[in-house]
């Protein structure tokens, strides 16, 4: 028989036990939801408006509400004025796209830049088709990214190399994608993944997650329109499922959403303010 004791100290554990698996409940659904603390944009989508009015440019960036970008380019300023206007606007620029030709022959150079601005990416962006013709083309690429990367790590810079839908093409039955993957060193050279070109070159993303986790430490935030085109559109206009991608990015290994639209319809300005409100309401 429960005494009057037995029976409050029961119901006291059953009331407290179900109190801490509801706080765990409500706990486990807040840390399920997830949103963008930073988002980044490329400078490259404001560069016609960067070339006419640099510090102009960037004080419209940081209005809208973006705190980190990515330059392709410093318009002809030196590292401590790109450094002074960013200080001004709040502005931070963890990355920067710099031309495989300067990081195999001036990287001291964009190293110091680096420093200076507070890169903690150099990210090479871009293959010239005479450098991308057959799979020893990227055989060597990989062994220059290495040999760059290895010598960014020490000036305690990170590389990065950015898709488009180029290295998805088959050559010899081999993706160059993958041999870039496999070829290159996981901690010398990270992945910056552009979601609009494997999403183009119909590649799937989560296999590729899957396959070299903590590979892709930054994202390419870039819509495709839901035309026959696939042309660009402002994130969430679009076509691509960046809620479904980006509850993967723990497992991608990223830590930059960085905006980019090649062209817009109309002011580039109007373009990311779309895509910036969309991302920061954004929960996954």
């Amino acid at each position: 028989m429960i005494n009057r004791r037995t029976f409050l100290k029961t119901t006291t554990r059953g009331a407290l036990g179900g109190l801490c698996l509801m706080s765990l409940g409500r706990a486990e659904s807040k840390a399920a939801v997830r949103k963008i603390n930073k988002v980044g944009l490329q400078l490259y989508t404001v560069r016609r408006e960067m070339a006419k009015d640099f510090d102009g440019s960037l004080q419209k960036v940081a209005a809208v509400g973006y705190k980190e970008v990515e330059f392709a380019g410093y318009y002809e300023r030196t590292p401590q004025q790109v450094k002074v206007v960013l200080d001004r606007y709040g502005l931070a620029a963890p990355s920067a796209h710099v031309a495989l030709k300067a990081l195999r022959d001036e990287l001291e150079k964009s190293i110091e830049a680096a420093k200076v601005i507070g890169h903690r990416y150099l990210i090479c962006p871009w293959l010239e088709p005479g450098e991308r013709k057959t799979l020893d083309d990227y055989k060597k690429l990989a062994a220059d990214l290495n040999r760059v990367g290895e010598a960014c790590r020490k000036a305690g810079i990170q590389l990065g190399y950015h898709n488009h839908d180029f290295e998805f093409a088959p050559s010899d039955g081999k993706l160059p994608y993958d041999l870039l993957l496999a070829e290159t060193d996981a901690k010398l050279v990270k992945m910056e993944l552009d979601l609009y070109w494997i999403t183009k070159a119909k590649q799937d993303p989560f296999a590729y997650f899957d396959k070299y986790p903590g590979r892709f430490e930054l994202f390419h935030v870039k819509d495709m329109d839901q035309t026959p085109k696939q042309g660009f559109a402002e994130v969430g206009r679009g076509s691509i499922d960046f809620k479904r991608i980006f509850a993967a990015g723990q497992k991608a290994g990223v830590k930059h959403y960085i905006v980019e639209q090649d062209e817009t319809p109309g002011s580039p300005f109007d373009s990311i303010k779309v895509s910036f409100d969309y991302l920061k309401q954004l929960e996954f």
